[in-house]
């Protein structure tokens, strides 16, 4: 326990660096793009953009605006929105992201409850017809992209079927994210439960797999204590980086279905030259990244007793 502690204290103040450049290099190339914050919109005077810029310390050298964000970015806070006038980079993310959580974490326990066990029964029915239904349909569902699946949702339940909404957003009614955590959710079970196969596979080809079945250990003893956890790892690494992609949710869904989720406010920010939302979600991705890598190398030992932390 010790050592695990030891460990996740060195990860997390080996992030500090890692999260500095990230925010350096997206300030600066931000800055470096052309055009800005107010020459997207109709024409104003020059004094009118003068006075705008001084406002939000856009007349200010360069490296003083960095030091400045790095001190707001310290007590939490990322600013103003340049486009939304009166809005803060906070509320914005406040109102998004609680969106992106509500259809992420159905399509991640999906691909946990589905994909997983499909996987495990694939493996375990290799070249059968229980491992050759599950990858087909896995195949068909890494293939298919999210803009063509999620209109075929929406055409089937919502059109045909009336079942569900098409779209649109309320907290009121929980209906309407179902489509999108399972046009979300489809991919992301697909390769889970490849993922999971492919490593099972390869779990049970092992030595020391054959050795314990050799000693008469029944077989659900086999896949339970000996088999499953370091077949696990694979998807421990999948599982890291795909789970800030899910809850971040994605910009295609959020396109399709109008939800307001941080990643629409992401694509204006940029087409528009807002600095400061662009970095407030530039920042958040960042940190969750760290995150869940550091919860997944700590799985890491806690799955498999090789790993040590040093």
């Amino acid at each position: 326990m010790a050592a695990l502690i030891r460990y996740t204290l060195k990860r997390l103040l080996g992030a500090i660096p890692t999260m500095l450049v990230i925010i350096t290099l997206s300030f600066f190339l931000l800055r470096a793009a052309p055009g800005g914050p107010f020459d997207m919109q109709r024409a104003v005077p020059p004094q009118v953009k003068l006075n705008l810029e001084r406002m939000y310390h856009l007349n200010l050298p360069l490296w003083q605006q960095y030091l400045d964000y790095l001190g707001s970015i310290l007590r939490g806070d990322f600013g103003p929105s340049f486009v939304y006038r009166g809005t803060s980079v906070n509320s914005m993310i406040a109102q998004g992201f609680p969106v992106d959580l509500a259809i992420g974490i159905p399509a991640l326990l999906g691909a946990l409850l589905l994909g997983i066990p499909l996987g495990i029964v694939a493996a375990l029915r290799q070249n059968s017809r229980w491992d050759y239904m599950p990858m087909a349909l896995a195949m068909i569902g890494i293939s298919i992209p999210t803009f063509v699946a999620a209109p075929v949702l929406i055409l089937l339940f919502a059109v045909w079927l009336h079942w569900l909404p098409a779209g649109g957003w309320s907290a009121t009614h929980p209906t309407v994210l179902i489509l999108p955590a399972l046009a979300l959710g489809l991919p992301l079970i697909a390769y889970a439960a490849r993922v999971m196969r492919g490593s099972m596979i390869e779990v049970l080809n092992s030595p020391y797999i054959r050795t314990a079945r050799a000693k008469g250990l029944p077989e659900r003893t086999v896949i339970l204590r000996h088999a499953l956890r370091p077949a696990m790892l694979p998807m421990v690494s999948f599982l890291g980086p795909a789970v800030v992609n899910t809850i971040t949710g994605s910009i295609v869904i959020e396109e399709i279905f109008a939800l307001p989720g941080i990643g629409r406010f992401f694509v204006d920010g940029a087409m528009n030259r807002d600095y400061t939302l662009v970095m407030g979600v530039t920042v958040l991705y960042g940190l969750l990244i760290v995150l869940f890598n550091l919860i997944a190398d700590v799985l890491y030992g806690i799955l498999d007793p090789r790993v040590r932390f040093q």
